[in-house]
């Protein structure tokens, strides 16, 4: 019974305990197991995203056993959690770039002009440039009838997208491979070598945009050419774009091309020629045949072996174009109309603005001069440039209204397009010196004033005469022929170096001038253009001009955009001070350093100008009627063999007055006999607008500056 009874005790020892143990386990107080959960392995409290997430926390400690069972299973499931996150996230990047992308595409899209009112046939304005008698200068922006791509060869297309856009059938207006391999390309070369435009989006931008290149332009030249392809076919862009695309040579569209360089319609056009075509849109200027016919024929065997490359050409077919290469129609082109119609194109955006209709540009060159002007530059430097190293010349010839009559920027168009006339700023060297004496008149003095031609020195600076000689005692007249260089340096240090630059703004010389003594022997540079009009006002009487070469601009339906008029300064040099200017001027052309410039029974004057080392050599001069200047030169600013203002620029002078005063009457220049009226220490009452000179100067003054002084010579 103990036995028994013990044996009972204990179970129910046992049990009580296992009851008691089972009732110990009760569920943990609410909020306990959430504050667990809130504080990370660390103890520090989770985030709101690591709650969100489930991540932070310990996991709950499993038996060994079970832990044993499933790590396998454990390793997966943390391997597809991370899964799971990384797609979680690389769709919340996806979602944000969409949207942001779509808000861009929106904005955009509601800034791009609407096609439909744009319209997709209008061709580029034709700008017409006319001579003074009407006889057409030249046509830019030409645009010939459109041509359906059903009418063109095949092998033309097929240049065109071989060489300008491979994968044009393929891709959707913008083409992600060819945008790619571009960009690598040009990060290769550390510059721009490749674009990435299909032949969609270059049709766009032609059609709707700018060619402003900014990031929010290339946006909307891709959404447009999404949207060219929503709308018309393949066959109907490439016909758009080929009778739009630039061709170089003033030309746009296909037609106009063909006829320009092989005098034949597009339709007409063999492989070689196509391929020529094909070419030129790469860069039109660079592979033009009409300036660099080898460069043309490079491109056009490139071109050829794209189409091969591509697939839609057979290499016996491309060796037979390769050996029968397409030949320009009159390579050179030239007229001689070339830098005075350049010249316009780049004067006329800014008189008009940004015009969509088709101009007519009235410009005031004679087209008969020009031809000639050209003509007399080239031949001389040409027969006579290489004996003295003289490479270039240039010339302009004004009217007494300031009117550019003939324009010449350099001995050859085709060598070079740079315009020297209007954009080269050289040292005019003593063809300046007419400004000094003419604020020398100015300050009181006359032509007969007598001077002394002596050594001068400032501080330092000892200018010398070109024959190293000195004269002594001579007139005004006397130092302006013979262009002696101390009596200018005395004049400017004397009337002071403010007048003088004062006096070339107001006659209009708007370049840079410095405040020197040297300024008197013209080392501030300036353009022919500029120096040429500042001679004017001494052939027309004393009337300031604007040189201008565009005389009117109208619609092609008569609406006048711009009108020169008579458009000017007004008076900025007294007539006292024309005619005692023409006095010593005319000297220049008897017995001064222009004789080579004297036209025969034609009453003339002018001024000789070579700056240091013969780097420049100038010669202006003028009669009633014209205002001409001719420059000699290297673009290089290298030294010439002794070319001075009085030898190849007074015969190129010389020989462009007298084409221009063909059949003009004899007329004497403004006020000459006039001159004899001044004396010294005189000084005519000039306005205010124009002039300020003191009422007298006195003898003292006359004898400090210039010496022994004896009126009327």
């Amino acid at each position: 019974m103990p036995d028994s009874r013990l044996f009972v005790l204990r179970s129910a020892e046992i049990s009580g305990s296992k009851m008691s143990v089972k009732r110990n386990r009760r569920p943990p107080a609410r909020g306990t197991r959430r504050k667990a959960l809130a504080r990370a392995p660390s103890g520090r409290p989770r985030t709101r995203l690591e709650l969100l997430l489930g991540l932070g926390h310990k996991p709950r400690r499993k038996t060994e056993n079970r832990r044993k069972r499933g790590s396998r299973k454990a390793t997966r499931g943390g391997s597809w959690r991370l899964l799971r996150r990384g797609v979680y996230w690389g769709s919340v990047c996806a979602i944000w770039v969409a949207l942001i992308f779509g808000s861009l595409t929106g904005y955009y899209i509601s800034t791009l002009p609407d096609p439909m009112l744009t319209g997709l046939e209008k061709r580029p304005p034709n700008v017409t440039v006319l001579a003074a008698n009407g006889t057409v200068l030249a046509e830019h922006g030409m645009r010939r009838d459109h041509v359906r791509i059903d009418r063109l060869p095949a092998y033309l297309a097929d240049a065109v997208i071989a060489t300008e856009d491979r994968r044009f059938h393929a891709h959707f207006g913008v083409d992600p491979v060819g945008l790619a391999r571009a960009l690598y390309r040009n990060y290769r070369a550390g510059s721009v070598v490749e674009g990435g435009s299909t032949i969609t989006q270059q049709l766009a931008k032609n059609i709707f945009l700018t060619p402003a290149r900014t990031i929010e332009r290339k946006l909307q030249e891709m959404v447009l050419a999404v949207w060219l392809e929503m709308k018309f076919s393949k066959d109907k862009i490439l016909e758009l774009y080929l009778n739009r695309v630039y061709f170089g040579a003033g030309t746009y569209g296909v037609e106009s091309a063909a006829q320009r360089y092989f005098g034949k319609s597009a339709r007409q056009v063999t492989l070689s020629e196509a391929a020529l075509l094909a070419g030129l849109l790469k860069a039109p200027s660079r592979y033009a045949p009409t300036k660099s016919p080898r460069r043309a024929e490079e491109r056009a065997a490139v071109v050829i072996a794209a189409m091969v490359d591509a697939g839609v050409l057979k290499p016996k077919l491309a060796m037979v174009a390769l050996a029968e290469p397409a030949r320009a129609r009159n390579p050179s082109g030239l007229k001689g109309y070339e830098y005075a119609v350049d010249w316009v194109a780049e004067l006329l955006p800014g008189i008009v603005g940004d015009h969509r209709s088709d101009l007519i540009v009235e410009t005031t060159i004679d087209a008969r001069l020009q031809r000639k002007a050209q003509q007399i530059v080239g031949m001389t430097i040409a027969s006579h440039g290489g004996f003295v190293d003289a490479e270039q010349a240039a010339a302009v010839i004004l009217d007494a209204k300031g009117a550019v009559v003939a324009l010449v920027g350099g001995a050859s168009y085709k060598a070079s397009q740079f315009n020297r006339a209007v954009k080269s700023l050289r040292q005019p060297g003593s063809a300046f010196k007419p400004i000094v004496f003419l604020a020398a008149l100015e300050a009181g003095l006359t032509p007969d004033t007598v001077v002394t031609d002596a050594p001068v020195s400032i501080n330092g600076w000892r200018p010398t005469n070109y024959d190293k000689k000195y004269a002594g005692r001579v007139t005004l007249r006397q130092a302006l022929a013979r262009s002696i260089n101390t009596v200018a340096v005395r004049l400017t240090m004397e009337v002071g170096r403010w007048r003088v630059i004062r006096t070339a703004r107001r006659l209009g010389i708007s370049s840079p001038l410095h405040n020197n003594p040297s300024i008197a022997l013209g080392t501030a540079e300036t353009t022919l253009l500029e120096l040429t009009s500042a001679y004017a006002p001494f052939a027309n009487g004393g009337q300031g001009i604007f040189p201008h070469i565009i005389r009117r601009v109208r619609t092609s339906r008569g609406k006048v955009l711009f009108d020169h008029g008579r458009m000017g300064p007004g008076r900025v040099v007294a007539p006292p001070y024309v005619s005692g200017m023409n006095d010593m001027m005319a000297e220049t052309l008897v017995t001064g350093t222009g004789k080579q410039a004297a036209l025969p029974g034609r009453p003339a004057a002018g001024k000789t100008g070579t700056s240091q080392n013969f780097r420049d050599a100038w010669f202006i001069g003028y009669t009633a009627n014209y205002t001409a200047g001719v420059w000699v030169g290297n673009d290089d600013s290298s030294p010439m063999k002794k070319v001075t203002g009085g030898g190849l620029p007074t015969q190129i002078w010389k020989q462009l007055m007298l084409q221009a005063h063909k059949g003009v009457p004899v007329a004497s220049l403004p006020g000459a006999s006039a001159a004899k009226k001044l004396s010294p220490g005189w000084a005519p009452k000039v306005s205010e607008e124009v002039v300020t000179p003191p009422s007298r100067i006195d003898e003292p003054f006359l004898r400090r500056v210039f010496g022994a002084i004896r009126p009327n010579g």
